[in-house]
């Protein structure tokens, strides 16, 4: 399911054939829509699209090429709509100095009333940029931080704009451009920002994608966008509507995320299991302490599955590339339901991976490479820090500081035992990846993997 965060089907383009437009958008995979307004007239007509129905929604705003206009009768008209009218959002909104049809500080002030607005409702915010950086952030730093939610739309700018966009507690929404074989740089931004703080969007009837360019754009096309990000980031069509759906209803309150704990979930082409949330480290920049979920998946269980449990939630293995062992916990902590899943699995034809913290020997108290020879095809062990210090201060491991030495004498156990091995560094500022680059091909003689700091699953 994929959601369009932005579509002007109020647009005089759609009117001789909007349901029929609305109903290629469902059969195309697009299964609710967010309409904007940039000026009263639209503001009006969103309003009347969207009564009646269930899957297409309205967002009222003023566009900053209109704040011009934005005063008297008009402005009156407009909040005499907007405060009896059913919206999910504030938007679009923003700054436009590309064409400058209306003067600079209107349209500051007319930002900051529907900021003001969006403060006042606790509405998210669709925010319009268009080279107006500084001027943007000036403005939304003006307010309580965490007072103002929402998207940057049709987002355009680099990777470091979009670090200060994050940083501000809000999402970014790419649309067709991203298909433009000129947009290099741009793709680059998609590539860096993390798929949790990211939305898709058609911006119809502008920007079509490159398979349509030149032709009215739609809410249907809106799976060219997500393939895009998808080829991007690494990620299968059915990963980015998950997991943009799962932003979506986190920031404008569409639809209800799911609650029910997953043993195993499906990422690309690989099924990951979750047999625990127990865990023997407790490392500051883990998942678990700020969300239940993993790429829109919902990993916090209410007690550990059994062996049958997990066995029907894996169905048939056969159908997975690989079976991770990775989930909010150290899996090793069930080293006994891990060798017997394994080896089921094993029996399908399907690769075993695990991913762990490497305290495998300190939780059993005893070598345990050796039992999962045959059974794991490969093994990601979390080494996280160049020094045991940096490790006991980031990881928090329950075995002390000499932990980080136990780690990388599993890693030299596993060796012997399984075909691939690999270590992981998380990037966070203080470790010195470089050096555990070093660690990894000097003394331990094993592939480093770089995961970035925001980006988890």
């Amino acid at each position: 399911m994929l959601i369009d965060t932005h579509a002007h089907l109020t647009d005089q383009v759609f009117d001789g054939d909007r349901e029929q437009v609305i109903e290629r958008a469902a059969a195309a995979g697009v299964a609710q829509i967010i309409v904007p307004s940039y000026d009263l007239e639209s503001a009006g007509k969103a309003v009347e699209i969207v009564k009646g129905r269930r899957t297409i929604f309205a967002a009222l705003g003023i566009h900053p090429n209109d704040a011009h206009r934005f005063a008297g009768d008009y402005e009156k008209n407009f909040w005499a709509l907007f405060d009896t009218a059913d919206k999910i959002a504030i938007g679009e909104i923003g700054l436009d100095y590309y064409r400058d049809t209306a003067p600079r500080e209107k349209q500051i002030a007319v930002f900051h009333l529907f900021l003001a607005k969006a403060v006042e409702t606790k509405l998210p915010v669709i925010i319009h940029n268009r080279d107006a950086d500084e001027d943007i952030l000036r403005a939304i730093d003006r307010y309580p931080k965490g007072s103002l939610r929402g998207v940057f739309h049709c987002f355009s700018g680099t990777p470091e704009l979009a670090r200060q966009v994050l940083d501000r507690g809000f999402y970014v929404s790419f649309a067709g451009q991203i298909t433009f074989p000129s947009a290099g740089e741009l793709r680059r931004t998609v590539g860096e920002v993390p798929i949790e703080k990211m939305m898709v969007e058609t911006d119809c009837p502008y920007l079509a994608p490159q398979q349509y360019r030149g032709k009215r754009n739609e809410p249907g096309y809106l799976t060219q966008i997500a393939g895009e990000v998808a080829r991007i980031k690494g990620l299968s069509p059915a990963d980015i509507g998950r997991i943009t759906t799962f932003n979506v209803t986190d920031l404008f309150g569409i639809g209800a995320h799911d609650r029910s704990g997953k043993i195993a979930y499906q990422i690309r082409d690989s099924l990951y299991l979750n047999i625990t949330n127990a865990c023997t480290s407790a490392c500051r920049f883990c998942v678990r302490y700020y969300s239940d979920y993993v790429k829109g998946h919902n990993l916090r269980l209410l007690a550990d599955p059994s062996y049958e449990e997990i066995v029907a939630a894996i169905g048939d293995a056969s159908r997975y590339k690989e079976v991770v062992f990775c989930g909010y916990g150290e899996p090793l902590l069930r080293l006994d339901v891990v060798k017997k899943i394994a080896a089921s699995v094993k029996a399908k034809g399907v690769s075993v991976r695990i991913d762990t913290n490497g305290h495998g020997n300190l939780i059993h108290r005893r070598t345990i490479a050796p039992e999962l020879k045959g059974l794991v095809d490969a093994i990601s062990i979390s080494l996280n820090a160049d020094t045991k210090e940096k490790y006991f201060r980031i990881c928090q491991p329950q075995y002390g500081v000499g932990t980080y030495d136990e780690v990388k004498r599993f890693v030299r156990d596993c060796k012997e035992a399984i075909p691939r091995v690999a270590v992981t560094v998380v990037a966070v500022p203080e470790v010195d990846v470089e050096a555990c680059k070093r660690i990894a091909a000097d003394e331990l003689g094993v592939e480093l993997r770089v995961r970035k700091y925001d980006d988890v699953g």
